[in-house]
């Protein structure tokens, strides 16, 4: 059985989004199923598990301003992001690879985004909100941002509001929250208008409610109400920021090095022109420093234990004649006892021998009644047992038998 992979490209398709203004673009699993071969059983297509690869042409990834997520391999993929004025007139051209993971076949084609200006970017008022019930991916779908937005227009009236982009609280350092209670992990969406806060935002700095987020307490905002129909919004973490105030500190850093790549910048490796280097000689001072140091310890070492020994003669000289005589004759007498101990012959101790022989009549003793046991020892030799005790075993056993 051979598995033949398949791929498929398409035409590239073209899309111009906005400098300063949130993209978003849905990679639809309907537009790529009719690359794929039909499921065996009728109806039963739409379930084909999915799933998109996104890069850069020519790179592994995307670029800095583009995000990719999609939740699960049946649900559709989002390309979303927000592109900047750096980035305004050149093509970018992102490779879409989808992989049908019943048939293992892949399917590719091209979106050039040609980002254009705008006379609105940036906007100079600009306010981050935090919404604690939805998730980044429904919060891209097209009638939820929709609806977000008339909500923030009809609190700050502007004349002109967009969406300037949007982020996932994990993104931020945030935690993936528990499967129960159909918790989501929030989403930061930012929105750009050219007319001042409304009081209504403003409520937030007040110092009451101030002290309410200090005390993690929900801050009471007049307007919150517009917003918690649909939407649940952490107001102490909202971020207003006029761009016209901010002022661009700038840093007193030296310039980075050549190893150091500037903000779009590009790597450019060495030349293959350079020399090598050659490490022998510093592969042989690494190994002869220690080995000197090792030689000249071992030689003092050497000296010290071999040639500087005193000796048995020296040490015999600056001795008292009597106590060398003292130490002799304590050495000749323990040899002496020791050559005698081993010449003894003590016969063995009466506790030893047996009591009644097999006729029954009592043995004399075999020492006599003043003989000095103090000093027998308990234990004897096999010799001296059979030169001190010869007991006549065939006499024995002729008296038993008369006995009998």
């Amino acid at each position: 059985f051979m598995v033949v992979i398949l791929s498929r490209s398409h035409a590239d398709r073209n899309v111009y989004p906005s400098a300063g203004v949130l993209f978003v673009h849905v990679l639809e699993r309907e537009h790529f199923k009719g690359e794929f071969p039909p499921y065996p059983k009728a109806g039963d297509s739409s379930n084909d598990p999915i799933t998109f690869n996104t890069n850069l042409m020519g790179y592994p990834d995307r670029p800095g301003w583009l995000r990719y997520i999609q939740r699960t391999s049946h649900s559709d993929g989002v390309l979303y992001g927000s592109p900047t004025a750096e980035h305004v007139g050149k093509a970018t051209v992102i490779e879409i690879t989808a992989y049908n993971r019943r048939t293992f076949e892949t399917a590719r084609h091209n979106l050039v985004i040609n980002i254009m200006s705008t006379e609105e970017f940036p906007l100079p008022y600009q306010a981050e909100f935090f919404i604690k019930n939805l998730n980044v991916e429904e919060m891209l779908a097209s009638e939820v941002l929709g609806d977000f937005l008339g909500a923030v227009k009809n609190v700050w009236q502007p004349e002109r509001l967009n969406a300037i982009n949007i982020t996932s609280a994990l993104d931020r350092g945030g935690r993936v929250p528990l499967p129960i209670n159909n918790l989501k992990e929030g989403v930061y969406v930012m929105v750009g208008a050219d007319v001042q806060f409304s009081s209504c935002l403003r409520e937030v700095e007040s110092p009451h409610n101030q002290l309410r987020c200090s005390q993690e307490m929900e801050p009471v905002i007049s307007c919150d109400k517009k917003f918690r129909a649909q939407f649940s919004i952490d107001w102490c973490k909202i971020n207003l920021v006029d761009v016209t105030k901010v002022v661009t500190i700038r840093s007193n850093r030296p310039d980075p090095g050549p190893g150091v790549l500037p903000d779009m910048g590009e790597y450019n490796p060495p030349s293959e022109a350079l020399k090598s280097r050659d490490y022998f000689a510093d592969f042989l001072i690494t190994l002869a420093v220690p080995m000197a140091v090792a030689m000249v310890l071992f030689t003092i070492l050497g000296y010290s234990m071999c040639c500087r020994r005193e000796g048995v003669d020296k040490r015999n000289m600056q001795t008292p004649d009597v106590q060398l005589m003292h130490h002799s004759s304590i050495q000749k007498s323990t040899k002496e006892l020791r050559s005698m101990s081993k010449n003894r012959e003590i016969s063995w101790p009466l506790s030893t021998l047996p009591v009644f022989s097999q006729s029954g009549e009592v043995v004399p003793p075999l020492h006599p009644d003043n003989y000095e046991t103090t000093s027998m020892p308990l234990m004897q030799t096999q010799t001296n047992l059979q030169n001190q005790i010869q007991i006549p075993q065939q006499q024995l056993s002729g008296q038993s038998c008369l006995n009998i």
